[in-house]
């Protein structure tokens, strides 16, 4: 023997090792559970035997066994529950072999270059990450045959985890990257293999669902035991799992290691350009009730528009004529449908399926269908609280009803009328931000979701709550008012300048003017919001040759 041992062999023997630790505690869980029986076993038979006579022992002997029997009740039931109890499970869009065979033959090679077991199914997650993870738990056999579906094979007991990746890795990387990528994620179904880690893990993860049935009315007493064996059992699970990433990382360091440290650049550029496409250009449409149907799309033109901007980013657009992971799908624009819905259920919590009040829209229609409708939805939602507010003005508020219509000036006479003290655009402020509430709350009753709010939420749990990652903070009411009023500015210019909505990959919705963003509207919105004064949006309306006295169109 060499006497040297690889940096694979002792991360697998750290896992392997914290997860015997994991195992401990759940092994004196158990023996603390049966020592009351223990004892009322021992107590038993002396006094079968006729070694401990008279009254107090026969009473002992009873009272600790009726003990013993409650505590192997209750030892019972939460075992049944840790065993039972259904671990989260990530939803993903599910990918067929069928659906991307390339995809699923280049997985597969790479588990057998690195010598490790080739996970058992592929699944899109609509994020910037990878991972595996396990699903034969006997309630994803449950859920599945209750919705009528044949078997899946990574429910079979034993089965290899699922390989999720990232959506958009497959249409911003290239093969080769995806490759590199994906190496290390594979190499982790070795260490996954191992009967003490597997083990250990559905302990864990047992123990992580029981948490979650414990906060049902009358189970609180399951909940705290299992964050209790949770908080006793934390590092040495935390350990054991760094232990398999550095078993796994050490075992994929033949495969394209030069290629990785390139394509971990790809991987952070990626996670921009998504969360810019989700916060500026998608949160728009789905407050609007519509979602883009093609995300995965728009993420590889936002990156390609960052590129160009971000002199950090140069050069990674000369990528783009290497053949793309995409390609490995059989149907690209069919899974890319199918994950920018899953996006818009996790991130905004829509419904799960198409309905009158929920369609698709392509990237082509955005400015009309989205944009638009946006700025003219808002505008009208400012001037109906105007309307509202013009019986209950402040004192020395001019309401603006003196211009007929629904036009800009209108909007510039009620804020300037405030001055410095702010007393319209609070006032404003504060209807708005009440209409946006309640309007909210009509669309997640009638989609049925649980969006945080109403009956719905009080049962959705885990996985099932929706959005399971809100994208932002609730707005404020200036921020709710300064969008308004910007929308009104936009309606103006397009209705009196010759003005037209726009996309922009990176900032969403943008007013073109001749073809070109205007980038400086929002100083003068700011200044008439935050501090009354209307001159400099009056200039910027006199420059572009808007007219504010001049209705707009309204929806």
């Amino acid at each position: 023997m060499s006497g040297t041992v690889s940096t694979t062999e002792v991360g697998a023997q750290s896992a392997r090792s914290r997860a015997l630790a994991v195992l401990r505690v759940r092994s004196r869980v158990m023996a603390l559970a049966l020592l009351p029986a223990a004892f009322a076993v021992v107590l038993v038979a002396a006094r079968m035997t006729g070694r401990l006579a008279g009254e107090s022992w026969a009473t002992a002997t009873l009272v600790l066994s009726a003990v013993a029997a409650l505590v192997l009740l209750v030892a019972g039931v939460f075992g049944a529950v840790v065993l039972r109890a259904a671990p989260a499970v990530t939803p993903t869009v599910a990918l067929a072999e069928a659906a991307a065979p390339d995809l699923y033959r280049m997985v597969r090679d790479l588990a057998d270059r690195m010598k490790v077991p080739a996970p058992s199914a592929i699944a899109l997650t609509p994020d910037c990450d990878s991972w595996l993870e396990d699903r034969t738990h006997a309630a994803h056999r449950k859920r599945g045959a209750a919705a009528g579906a044949r078997e899946a094979p990574e429910t079979a007991p034993g089965a290899a985890p699922v390989l999720v990746i990232g959506s958009p890795f497959l249409w911003w990387m290239r093969v080769a990257e995806l490759r590199a990528v994906l190496a290390p994620v594979v190499a982790g179904t070795g260490p996954s293999a191992h009967p003490d880690i597997a083990d250990a893990r559905r302990f864990v993860r047992g123990l992580d669902a029981a948490a979650d049935v414990g906060n049902r009315p009358g189970l609180g007493w399951i909940g705290r035991t299992a964050r209790l064996l949770l908080r006793l059992c934390r590092t040495d699970a935390a350990e054991m799992e760094r232990g398999v990433a550095a078993a796994a990382s050490d075992r994929a360091q033949d495969v394209d290691y030069g290629l990785r440290i390139v394509a971990q650049e790809q991987v952070g550029l990626a996670y921009a350009g998504w969360d810019r496409l989700l916060t500026r250009v998608a949160l728009p449409a789905w407050r609007m009730g519509r979602w883009p149907a093609h995300l995965d799309t728009g993420v590889v033109r936002a990156l390609t528009e960052l590129s160009r901007r971000d002199r950090l980013a140069e050069g990674f657009t000369s990528r783009l004529g290497e053949r793309p992971a995409c390609d490995l799908l059989e149907q690209p624009g069919v899974v890319d449908e199918a994950a920018s819905l899953l996006a818009a259920r996790l991130f905004h919590g829509g419904p799960a399926e198409v309905g009158p009040d929920w369609s698709p829209v392509e990237w082509a229609a955005y400015p009309e269908e989205v944009v638009d409708r946006k700025w003219r939805t808002e505008a009208a939602r400012l001037h109906r609280s105007l309307d509202l507010l013009a019986g209950a003005a402040p004192q020395g508020v001019v309401t603006g009803d003196a211009v007929s219509g629904p036009t800009l000036e209108r909007v510039l006479r009620y804020l300037a009328s405030g001055g410095a003290d702010d007393t319209a655009a609070d006032t404003l402020a504060g209807r708005l931000s009440g209409d946006v509430a309640r309007e909210e709350r009509a669309v997640a009753e009638r989609a049925g979701v649980g969006s945080g709010a109403g009956a719905g939420a009080a049962k959705a749990r885990g996985a099932d709550t929706v959005p399971l990652f809100p994208l932002q903070a609730p707005r404020s009411g200036r921020d709710l008012l300064a969008d308004h009023v910007m929308a009104m500015v936009c309606c103006a210019a397009v209705d009196s300048a010759g003005g037209a909505p726009g996309l922009d990959w990176l900032d969403g919705p943008v007013l073109l003017v001749a073809g070109t963003r205007c980038a400086d509207l929002a100083p003068p919105v700011l200044a008439l919001v935050e501090d009354g004064d209307p001159a400099p949006l009056r200039g910027w309306l006199a420059d572009l040759g808007v007219r504010p006295e001049k209705p707009v169109r309204l929806v």
